[in-house]
């Protein structure tokens, strides 16, 4: 577009047929070619994102963009949740067992994919509220390009706030649409709490049934004549199928402490939620926001505790299956340091496989806040009921609390050291 043109909606025909303008007199002012004074431009205040009344059962999203998986975007998220899998890690190992290159891990391609919803849906959210049946399907490699559209499912009412409502949601994503390997990546569903514009508006209330979608996990044939105990030492050694033993819970050993980086961090996604990196909006009405302050979008917690759990429970999971149910159950922030634990829920074979079995996991995150008292520097309300960590023998240093901000139902397929070790 010639950049000297007016950034309008007139058509060229239309526009042809306005007085010339240019800048006359002293005073600065815009005057047309018959020296009259014209008026200031008009504002165009451009709204992004649905509200919930804009919301209706059965309406489908085709996202806009799409993005292109890059070393660049690969890098940093692998990097950055402490991911140990070295089907993400070493390119060698990752076609020694029959993938193309370095696989992006679970929670990767859930980001890219997610992100890809936010405009259409969350944008104008509170709070994301549950993920349900987030299923997997084709290996996501650099390069891969990943496209997802929505269909609307639900559409409701708070009973408590008027300002606010649940939008039910069904998202699938593709990959190199057009290609010969054109595939399903990813399939879910999410309910989120989205504000609405006109309190007064009337709602398309309502229910819509999914659409079947197939959204098989691949996984690399196994060949018998390949050397993959050779390849064994450059994952952790007890984190074999026969390793785990159900009603384990795994306490893991590292935390990371987010900064302001998470603003970077979502950007790089294309995510575009407000709550997420405009401060001066939350300012504006702070009580309106969770924590009056930027809240770090969920996505981020929901990897890093994927990250974290890595070496203890997924090193030798050749992918994650599908995750039934997930939920965010306290806000995360700049400062928070998140950890993670897991617990063995069960172990079954695989229908049509006997050198890996289905682990059955249940992925906790939780964060520690200073138990100090009100107006004490450091301190925070206190948690929810709902937030305060469940387990009988959760423990918190003197002078701390622990809070729990994720819950994820997560079943693995995990290779059987019988055959691999």
């Amino acid at each position: 577009m010639d950049e000297r043109q007016p950034q309008d909606p007139l058509t060229r025909s239309a526009r042809s047929k306005l007085p010339f303008l240019e800048p006359r007199g002293t005073e600065g002012r815009l005057l047309c070619s018959q020296g009259a004074p014209v008026s200031e431009p008009r504002v165009i205040r451009k709204q992004i994102g649905n509200f919930l009344e804009d919301f209706v059962p059965g309406q489908t999203f085709r996202h806009k963009g799409g993005k292109t998986v890059t070393e660049g975007l690969f890098t940093t998220f692998t990097e950055f949740t402490m991911t140990t899998n070295p089907l993400a890690k070493n390119a060698r190992y990752a076609r020694a067992y029959g993938f193309e290159g370095l696989v992006c891990p679970p929670g990767l391609v859930m980001l890219v994919a997610f992100s890809q919803t936010v405009e259409d849906v969350s944008e104008n959210a509170r709070a994301n509220l549950e993920y349900i049946d987030m299923r997997f399907g084709a290996p996501v490699y650099v390069g891969d390009t990943i496209e997802v559209e929505t269909k609307v499912l639900g559409v409701s009412g708070s009973k408590s706030n008027p300002k606010l409502g649940v939008v039910h949601v069904q998202s699938v994503a593709r990959k190199n649409l057009g290609a010969p390997d054109a595939a399903v990546v990813l399939a879910w569903q999410r309910k989120v709490q989205v504000w609405k514009r006109d309190e007064a508006a009337e709602l398309h209330a309502g229910t819509a049934e999914p659409d079947p979608v197939s959204a098989e996990l691949w996984l690399p044939p196994y060949d018998a004549s390949r050397d993959y105990k050779a390849l064994a030492h450059l994952a952790n050694a007890d984190t074999y199928f026969e390793d785990f033993e159900p009603g384990t819970r795994i306490e893991h050993s590292r935390g990371r402490t987010m900064t302001s980086e998470h603003i970077h961090l979502t950007a790089v996604l294309d995510n575009t939620s407000q709550v997420h990196c405009n401060q001066f909006m939350i300012d504006l009405d702070p009580k309106q926001y969770v924590g009056g302050e930027l809240i770090i979008f969920g996505g981020i917690p929901f990897v890093l505790c994927l990250g974290l759990s890595c070496p203890n429970v997924g090193d030798n999971a050749l992918g994650d299956l599908v995750y039934k149910t997930g939920r965010h159950t306290a806000p995360l922030f700049a400062g928070d340091t998140v950890f993670a634990a897991t617990e063995i829920l069960g172990k079954r074979d695989h229908p049509s496989r006997d050198d890996v079995g289905i682990l059955e996991t249940r992925l906790h995150g939780h964060k520690f806040v200073r138990a100090a008292s009100d107006g004490e520097a450091g301190a925070r309300s206190e948690p929810k009921a709902s937030e305060v960590h469940r387990d009988a023998s959760a423990s918190a240093p003197s002078g701390w609390r622990k809070v729990q901000i994720f819950e994820l139902d997560r079943a693995l397929v995990v290779k059987r050291r019988s055959h691999y070790a």
